[in-house]
């Protein structure tokens, strides 16, 4: 049968001679998708089994084993979209047999029965076949009881709405399964009560609910379906219909009984029904095991499985996530034995062999069963007390998403995730909590008593003669929970117990020779005589079959050890052949009988033979052994005959043996009655015995119950009342300790009074002695008050004379003034810079004269030395030995000191690198602290926004929910759908609820009080603090390094004139021990050639006389040599002090103290008093000027002439330059005054209505002369021309502020002139009716001018406190951003509540301020939240948050803040309040704002991206011709509505051209634009991960070209050093990557060190994606990506693939203090802030 085509026979037949031959249990897997044929296929082989082996005994198991199959298809069955008779649990079917391989009995074991089925069936499927046969038999007689009708009648058979299967009589089927249940042995009264049983399940599905409000329900009284489940199952109608209302919630001490809603009391309902099956299920399983369990010992089993199989449908619940799970076990089991275990052992026999590739499933496991897998998450939500799907659901997103590669997340769900199986995807929603409550938690407590009650009903015994099993009428109570049952109830979790399930079946087909059969299914339409080639080879690559076929066509199935071998084919062996050595043996043998090499190999143990050798090894044995039994035959028949006359002479002598044998059989039979007689005895003592051990150990059993039980009682009794103790100590303790508080607070508040009051009378005493001195004081200068008083009055007259002159003087101050004082602030700067001049000069001439003296100084000295070189000419031979011994000190000396300089330098260079590094060190470690401390923080306030949003949202549904409205409520749709997901996780939160939702409608009155929103920020604030110290620290640590670098710098200034003096000491001594080593020489000629020895000797006068004048000359040398040392540091010092950069220092000070010394005697005792310090012993002054050091005195003044003179023609030219410039300006503003005269002439002379006209003229002509000045001035340096144009644009703003003003002026005077007019018209009118035509005389009218005074602002704006609402409506609310940016000063909002805050601070008003700062803020947030989406409105509460944030800081009055301020601002600072809280809420504000404008960005960028970066060919023509087999997704000429690169940069253009019309701070501009180009990068880099098509040189050549032009906008708009570049380099070096060569190992190195800001996983994703495009590029090959994964190996980066789009980097707000002063701001009239007034 073995050689016929596959069939199941051909591999039951295998499995049955393997285990005959082998002795060695086996298994057959039987697997395939859902709809193969598994079922059949296990069928026809127990069938075969049955018919090949027979049965042991006369109980025909083997007809036993085949009646199985119909029950378990009945009860375990169901049709399906892919299956008729699907299986909808697992089994494994032992089937035993004795020594003889004869059946025996069997043994079945299931699998994860879908209990959800029982109460719910997807569209076209089916409930279990045993429901629809119940109701195809429905009209049987024995059947009426269970008052059964059609399947659509139930409402768990009718969901599916196909009730009939073609080609299948369910009534039919009904009878083959009660004819299976009566060959099993199930009697006529079970089958009753299962039928009875299962009848009920249909009628309860049935029963229906009423709601009586949203938390209760109710059943309808006398309701049919209830009545007839209640009948069918003997329990209480009303205690039934109450407990399926109803639930019971146990405490500690109290036991609750409350209602539950319709939704679950419907969940509750389906979860009896399936609980229910499952033990009916469960039950039957076990009676067909025992009507299948073997009664003689078991030899061997033959394992059937039939499991179900791969299954993926529109929705996956729980079942089908574990019947795939099993599924991945099997197919692991298979890799194992089939490919694992095979080339495992070729690996291991080191024969050559090449690796053959397979699909490994062992991560899939892993992710479902390893820790913190899916499983092991499911059952620690479960045990949570509130867990959920959505918990879950984020939880498996945490722990596997980006981490695992076979786990996905859907784009459009938050609640399910995908698993890479090995046959396919399968989407599985997140819903297995409630399945897994029901299944397993929610114990419904009517289960017990009713399968108690069934179990005793139907017993053979209690079956009444109509069939029907009476089940007691018991009170359906739930049981109460016994003291040590609370452990009982922490049941294992259903994935828990199907995954022990599966490894013991794991465990038994690891012990068993497997055989496998693979179904393969033709379709997936279940239509006959149709085959679809793909999907059959789909299945058949995903079981492995094409790798198997591939192993078995190279590989050796067939393998012996060397001794086995020897042992079999001893007998093909000849004598000589036979070795010592098994393993030489054996390969001299098989090279003699198997003359091609290639069909065997020899292993390190084992020979393995290819396909048919054995075969042929067996047949030649065979044949050996056929002609040894033919010798063997001819030979014993000779014996044979020989032995018949043997046997015939014995036969007389066998008569005789039998007769004697008879004899001693009877001596046996009484000795073995003798025997038994005792062993009875033996056996009834023994139960005697072990009867009376019984009762002693059930008695003792009994007495220890009750000992224990009474010992618990009374420890938990003493538990009780030693924790009431506490309690009560607890209470006790804490009044004695407020008590204690009380008392000693009251005497510290009396002790502080009684303080308080002695300190006030003796303030007291001393205001009353002061006060009776002042009027001591008043007595004696009575007399000077009078003089005061008439003072007073001349001071009140001169004041109204300057009045009276000031008014007239008022008109024309008020149009020249603002230039006047601008000439003056000009002439006044040019004073000064005069004045300087002439100190220079001063200085310079003071200097020219003490250049002179040095001048005549060195004369002198020359002269002296030319008289000091004469005498020294007479005595050199005399010196000449004290040279030599000054050279060799001299010589010691420098290398000692060369060596101390080169070790100091060495330990110093040493310490500050060290030092450095370390402090690098900690830098870096702190500002990755505080990046990632930051980063929480802003995490952190994140998600409170969030939650803030989420609590004004559920605030405004309150608020609906809250008004009533008449007519009919109607609930919403979705209340039902969305209760169902928190089916039991509602019960405990509801309860906790109350107290908010009372308290809400309280709180809708009033908008967020900032005292609870401080309170609510506890934590922020905490992480700020621990913010702020890590701030600190490392503040610290950067003053620690500039301390050290400032020391550093310090310490040669201070110690400048010491280290100067050795080092010219130092060169100079060299200097002149060589000069005079040339003078000595010279005297010893001299000296030699006069020989005179007279003059010559010690003694001499003459020699006396020459020795006293040199010494006296020497030291007056030294003196002069110290003087000209310490004017040369000094002089070095002072050029180091006139440097710009340098500051004051010790050496500054000796530059203005020699500068303060005019004449030479003043430098001459400072001179002294340096020398009196260092003055050494006279005789190294004797060696120094032996030495000779007028050399360097000359030197020294030589240097300082020079230095004197270059720094005289530096200062010179400088001054020069300053003065030319100096008169310039002058010039400048002379001309500028003539012509403001001139004008201002002209505009006198004019009318007054054309004066502001040609005011303004003259003033835009002036400002435009100045734009195109300061246009070609700053034309090299964009920034001062940016700061020049927003001074001059907020001129022009106050201009067109005071035009608008006047304008306003003179409407209402034109108003009031009308009016003025019509009633002196009327007046004139009137009098002139009284008055005569002679009396009329025309007079003139002389016009009056009333000036306008001047009022001095303070910079504060007052409001009342009613129009608080308003003021936030006008400038927050209606606000529109673009007209603000446009025509107003940047962050004028800002300014203007700043100013109000500032009234309210003048107040001291912290209501006004509290609320102001609320109102402001909930307005900002008001404004976000309904205009978020725009760019322009988040970007200018951006801009105005932060000023004022800085306003905040500038003003507190903190020194840190106040050093850029000018004393008018200063003036402005807040005196009453601290308002570092509210600059905190602030920032945090501030922060949300910049994380919504980065949302903003991102979506606005997003689209453009992918198709700007990646798509559009910029460079045309690169992309050449597309690979073959690819979507066309680029073109060449972007389509209309595509997105280029250009549309990209003239997006940037647009946010940056917004953000600097706001006004926002350059530092949080380039933090913007850094987030906007990671941006940018991570999408760009992930889709081009994605894309196959985008990965190949020319593309690379592209992102690179678009790269550049980004880096060129950062350059345009001066943001190079904003980090954004930075962001860029993975998208950079992935482009790189795409052009580099990759092929040798050179390249793999090169990429390594290249590749640097990638992961491994994205050059690896690269490499795999690389497609060549043109005939020039090749395919990255693998052994190349290997190599690039070793070398890659070590490096520690993070697994995940992609980058993270939505990562936000953490944002900080530098303060940026603002010039513009507060008093100087007007308030425009567009605002509509006319209830504002300046003060």
């Amino acid at each position: 049968m073995g050689d016929m085509d596959p069939h199941i026979f051909a591999v039951a037949e295998e499995a049955y001679k393997q285990m005959a031959r082998d002795e060695r249990n086996q298994s057959i897997i039987v697997s395939g998708e859902s709809g193969a044929g598994k079922t059949v296929s296990a069928k026809y082989a127990m069938r075969y089994f049955a018919t090949v082996s027979g049965s042991a005994s006369e109980a025909n198991v083997e007809e036993k084993v085949l009646a199985s199959n119909p029950i378990m298809e009945s009860i375990g069955n169901a049709k399906t979209t892919r299956n008729d008779n699907s299986s909808r649990f697992g089994k494994y079917i032992e089937i035993g047999f004795d020594k003889r391989y004869r059946i025996i009995g069997a043994n079945m074991r299931t699998y994860l029965l879908e209990k959800s089925r029982v109460v719910f069936q997807a569209e076209e499927e089916r409930n279990y076949h045993i429901f629809y046969q119940l109701c195809a038999s429905a009209a049987l007689p024995e059947f009426k009881t269970l008052r059964l009708g059609n399947a659509n009648y139930f409402h768990y058979t009718k969901q599916g709405g196909s009730p009939v299967i073609d080609g299948v009589d369910d009534a039919k089927e009904m009878v083959n399964t009660r004819q299976a249940c009566t060959l099993l042995g199930i009697s006529d009264s079970y089958q009753m009560g299962i039928y009875q049983i299962l009848a009920g399940i249909l009628h309860l599905g049935n029963v229906e609910f009423a709601s009586r409000d949203s938390d209760s329900c109710i059943i309808p009284p006398k309701h049919e379906p209830l009545t007839i489940f209640c009948d069918l199952m003997g329990v209480e109608y009303e205690e039934m219909a109450h407990w399926l209302c109803h639930r019971k919630l146990a405490t500690a001490t109290e036991t609750y009984i409350k209602p539950i809603s319709k939704l679950h009391a419907i969940n509750a309902r389906d979860a009896l029904a399936k609980h229910i099956y499952a033990n009916l299920f469960n039950w039957i399983v076990d009676h067909v095991n025992k009507a299948l369990h073997a009664t003689v010992k078991q030899h061997s089993f033959i394992g059937v499985l039939d499991i179900y199989g791969f299954e993926t449908f529109e929705i996956n619940s729980f079942e089908q996530f574990c019947i795939n799970y099993a599924n991945e076990k099997l197919q692991q089991q298979f890799n194992m034995h089939v490919f694992k275990l095979e080339q495992e052992e070729y690996m291991k026999e080191q024969i050559p062999w090449t690796l053959i590739d397979f699909y490994d499933n062992q991560p899939c496991i892993n992710l479902i069963e390893a820790k913190m897998g899916i499983l092991d998450l499911l059952d620690e939500e479960c045990k949570m007390p509130k867990g959920s799907d959505d918990t879950w659901a984020q939880k498996l997103y945490n722990t596997h998403l980006n981490k695992c590669a076979l786990f996905e997340k859907p784009r459009l769900s938050n609640k399910a995730f995908i698993i890479k199986h090995f046959a396919d995807k399968v989407q599985s929603l997140s819903g297995f909590l409630p399945s897994v409550f029901f299944l397993l938690l929610y114990q419904f407590k009517l289960l017990p008593e009713l399968f108690q009650d069934e179990e005793k009903a139907i017993s053979p015994t209690s079956a009444t003669p109509s069939g029907r099993v009476p089940l007691s009428r018991t009170a359906v109570k739930p049981a109460k929970a016994r003291p040590g049952q609370a452990s009982k109830e922490h049941k294992k979790t259903v994935g828990h117990q199907f995954r022990n399930s599966l490894h013991l079946l794991m465990e038994t087909l690891n012990a068993t020779t497997p055989h496998y059969v693979r179904c393969i299914k033709p379709n997936d339409f279940k239509f006959p005589f149709t085959f679809d080639e793909k999907r059959a080879v789909q299945q058949l690559r995903a079981c492995g079959v094409l790798e198997t076929i591939r192993i078995s066509a190279a590989g050796f199935p067939s393998r012996w050890t060397y001794q086995e071998f020897f042992s079999r084919y001893r007998v093909l062996m000849k004598q000589r052949d036979v070795l010592g050595d098994r393993k030489q043996t054996c390969k001299n043998v098989l090279e003699k009988l198997i003359l091609d090499k290639d069909k065997y190999q020899f292993g390190k143990t084992k020979i393995f033979f290819r396909a048919g050798q054995v075969a042929y090894l067996e047949k030649i044995r065979a044949d050996k052994l056929r002609a040894a039994c033919i010798r063997i035959q001819k030979t014993i028949r000779g014996w044979l005959m020989r032995k018949k006359y043997v046997r015939m002479r014995k036969a007389a002598i066998t008569i005789q043996r039998y007769v004697r044998g008879y004899q001693a059989r009877c001596y046996a039979n009484f000795l073995r009655r003798t025997r038994a007689a005792i062993t009875i005895q033996k056996f009834q003592r023994m139960y005697v015995v072990h009867k009376r051990y019984q009762c002693m150990r059930a008695a003792t059993i009994a007495l220890q119950a009750l000992l224990r039980g009474y010992m618990a009682r009374n420890k938990y009794q003493m538990m009780l009342r030693e924790h009431k103790s506490i309690i009560i100590q607890k209470h006790v303790r804490g009044w004695l300790a407020r008590v204690h508080y009380h008392r000693t607070l009251k005497a510290i508040v009396y002790l502080q009074c009684c303080y308080r009051r002695m300190m006030a009378k003796r303030e007291l005493k001393k205001l009353k002695i002061e006060a009776r001195s002042v009027e001591r004081y008043k007595k004696l200068h009575i007399g000077l008050e009078n003089k005061i008083m008439q003072l007073q009055r001349k001071i009140d007259e001169q004041n109204k004379e300057y009045k009276s002159l000031m008014e007239k003087l008022s008109n024309l101050e008020i149009t020249y003034s603002t230039e006047t004082e601008k000439l003056r602030s000009d002439v006044e700067r040019l004073r000064m810079s005069e004045e300087e001049a002439k100190n220079a000069a001063n200085r310079v001439l003071s200097l020219q004269e003490e250049i002179a003296k040095l001048r005549k100084e060195l004369h002198q000295t020359q002269s002296e030395k030319k008289t000091i070189e004469e005498w020294a000419d007479k005595y050199k031979h005399e010196t000449e030995q004290l040279v030599s011994e000054l050279k060799e000190q001299n010589t010691l000396l420098k290398t000692e000191k060369e060596e101390l300089n080169r070790r100091i330098h060495d330990q110093a260079r040493e310490i500050t690198e060290t030092m450095e590094k370390k402090l690098v060190e900690e830098t870096k470690q702190l500002e990755l602290d505080l990046n990632d401390e930051r980063l929480r923080y802003q995490n952190l306030l994140n998600e409170f926004s969030r939650l803030e949003e989420r609590y004004d949202d559920l605030k405004d549904e309150m608020n609906l929910m809250s008004i009533p409205k008449p007519g009919h409520k109607r609930t919403d749709s979705t209340h039902s759908s969305n209760e169902s997901e928190y089916t039991f996780s509602s019960e405990i939160t509801e309860a906790e609820d109350l107290p908010v939702r009372m308290e809400e409608p309280s709180e809708k009155k009033a908008p967020l009080d900032m005292s609870l929103f401080l309170k609510l920020q506890k934590r922020v604030t905490e992480l700020e603090q621990e913010k702020q110290s890590l701030q600190d620290e490392l503040d610290r640590k950067e003053e620690q390094a500039l301390r050290a670098k400032a020391k550093e710098e310090e310490r040669p200034p201070m110690r400048g004139a010491e280290l100067e003096y050795e080092s010219l000491k130092r060169q100079e001594l060299e200097s002149e021990n060589k000069k005079l080593k040339n003078e000595l020489n010279e005297l010893q000629k001299a000296l030699t050639e006069t020989r005179s020895p007279e003059v010559t000797a010690p003694g001499a006068p003459a020699y006396r006389v020459l020795l006293d004048q040199l010494t006296s000359v020497s030291e007056e040398l030294e003196v002069r040599k110290e003087e000209v040392l310490i004017l040369r540091s000094q002089l070095v010092s002072q050029k180091e002090a006139i440097q710009p950069k340098n500051t004051m220092t010790d050496s500054t000070i000796l530059l203005e103290d020699v500068q303060k010394m005019k004449d030479k005697g003043e430098i001459a005792q400072a001179y002294i008093g340096l020398k009196e310090t260092n003055r050494q012993s006279p005789q190294d002054y004797h060696m120094l000027n032996e030495d000779g050091e007028l050399w360097l005195v000359y030197e020294g003044l030589k240097q300082a002439n020079r230095l004197l003179e270059s720094q005289l023609q530096s200062q010179k030219k400088s001054h020069e330059n300053e003065l030319e410039s100096l008169r310039g300006e002058i010039q400048s503003l002379k001309e500028e005054n003539n012509r403001q005269q001139q004008l201002l002439a002209q505009n006198l002379q004019l009318p007054p209505e054309a004066r502001i006209e040609a005011s303004l003229q003259h003033e835009i002509t002036r400002l435009t002369n100045e734009n195109l000045f300061y246009e070609e001035l700053y034309a090299d340096d964009p920034k001062k021309y940016q700061l020049y144009r927003i001074s001059l644009y907020k001129r022009m703003i106050d201009l067109m502020e005071q035009l608008e003003k006047q304008d306003k002026t003179v409407r209402k005077l034109k108003k009031q002139l009308k009016v003025f007019a019509k009633k002196i018209g009327e007046l004139e009118v009137g009098q002139m009716e009284n008055i005569s035509p002679g009396q009329i005389i025309d007079e003139p009218i002389r016009p009056v001018n009333i000036p306008r005074k001047e009022k001095d602002f303070q910079g504060m704006l007052e409001y009342k406190k009613e129009d608080e609402q308003k003021l936030v409506k006008n400038l927050i609310l209606e606000l529109k951003p673009r007209g603000v940016a446009v025509n107003l000063i940047p962050g004028l909002p800002a300014y203007i509540l700043f100013m109000c805050v500032r009234h309210a601070d003048y107040l001291n008003d912290d209501q006004k301020v509290r609320s102001l700062l609320t109102s402001t803020i909930n307005g900002i947030k008001k404004v976000l939240k309904k205009r978020g989406d725009d760019f322009e409105t988040v970007s200018f509460w951006l801009s105005n948050t932060c000023r004022f944030l800085h306003c905040l800081k500038q003003y507190s009055g903190e020194e840190g803040f106040m050093k850029h301020n000018t004393p008018r601002q200063n003036e402005h600072c807040l005196t009453n309040f601290d308002l570092a809280e509210y600059r905190q809420v602030l920032s945090d504000l501030a922060i949300q704002i910049y994380q919504q404008l980065v949302r903003v960005l991102e979506n606005i960028l997003q689209p453009m991206i992918v198709s700007g970066m990646l798509e559009h060919e910029t460079i045309q023509g690169v992309s050449g011709v597309k690979p073959t087999g690819l979507r066309k997704r680029t073109s060449s000429i972007a389509d209309e509505g595509t997105y280029t690169l250009d549309s990209i940069i003239r997006q940037l253009n647009s946010f940056h051209s917004v953000m600097c019309q706001h006004g926002m701070d350059p530092e949080l501009i380039k933090q913007v634009v850094k987030q906007m180009f990671y941006i940018i990068g991570a999408i760009t880099l992930n889709n081009l991960l994605l894309r196959k098509d985008m990965c190949s040189w020319s593309k690379g050549m592209q992102i690179r070209y678009n790269v550049s032009q980004l880096e060129e906008w950062l350059r345009d708009k001066n943001l190079m050093n904003s980090g954004a570049k930075e962001t860029l380099e993975p998208l950079i070096q992935a482009a790189q990557l795409l052009q580099v060569k990759k092929k040798t190992d050179e390249d793999a190195e090169a990429i390594c060190s290249m590749c640097n800001a990638l992961t491994t996983a994205q050059i690896v994703k690269v490499l795999n994606l690389y497609t060549p495009v043109n005939e020039f590029e090749e395919r990255v090959l693998v052994s190349f990506i290997r190599t690039i994964q070793m070398r890659l190996r070590d490096r520690k980066d993070s697994p995940q693939l992609l980058m993270d789009a939505k990562h936000i980097f953490p944002v900080t707000f530098p303060f940026n203090p603002s010039s513009l002063a507060l008093e100087t701001i007007q308030i425009p009239a567009s605002l509509g802030l006319g209830f504002i007034s300046r003060v």
